[in-house]
């Protein structure tokens, strides 16, 4: 028996394949079942990079203490004003996409003076790093069509994603 089950029917990430799109920003109020909280001590200029570098939007404010942003639904951030403590970023967090956002997201970022790296990870993403005026590591994750005789669908295969009957991981 597998306890693993398919519920993309929960969640705003579509299933991987060459035809994915992605699903519009979400602009409903939902209690958040997890979101990511930011010092900043540039409040303007934090807002300008998540907006037109990442792709979210302002959902709400409190003017010079806080904004709420959002992307797809329960892709949340709150920045918020305070100093941050390092030099080295201290949080990495990944947000889904889908393939065709990769290329316009590297030209936007690169566009803004960011210095995003790209890297096809083992487990069949493609990723996107870059470091925000926060100094937080933000990570764009796509998921690469499933294509069982990769190296990356192999390994896949052998912990049980991509070769179940129903074929909900595939």
């Amino acid at each position: 028996m597998n306890e693993n089950f398919d519920a993309f029917d929960i969640s705003p990430v579509p299933p991987p394949g060459p035809d994915a799109v992605a699903p519009p920003l979400y602009r409903g109020i939902y209690g958040m079942p997890l979101f990511v909280t930011l010092p900043t001590p540039d409040l303007a200029a934090s807002v300008d990079f998540w907006t037109r570098g990442l792709g979210f939007f302002e959902l709400f404010g409190i003017p010079g203490q806080m904004v709420h942003l959002r992307r797809w639904a329960f892709q949340d951030v709150l920045l918020v004003v305070g100093e941050t403590t390092s030099t080295t970023p201290n949080a990495r967090v990944s947000f889904a996409c889908v393939l065709d956002q990769v290329d316009p997201l590297i030209s936007t970022l690169r566009a803004l003076g960011a210095a995003p790296e790209v890297r096809d990870t083992p487990w069949n993403t493609r990723d996107v790093e870059v470091i925000t005026p926060e100094n937080a590591r933000i990570v764009f994750t796509a998921a690469r069509v499933f294509d069982p005789t990769t190296v990356e669908g192999r390994n896949l295969q052998a912990v049980g994603i991509g070769r179940d009957d129903n074929g909900s991981h595939a």
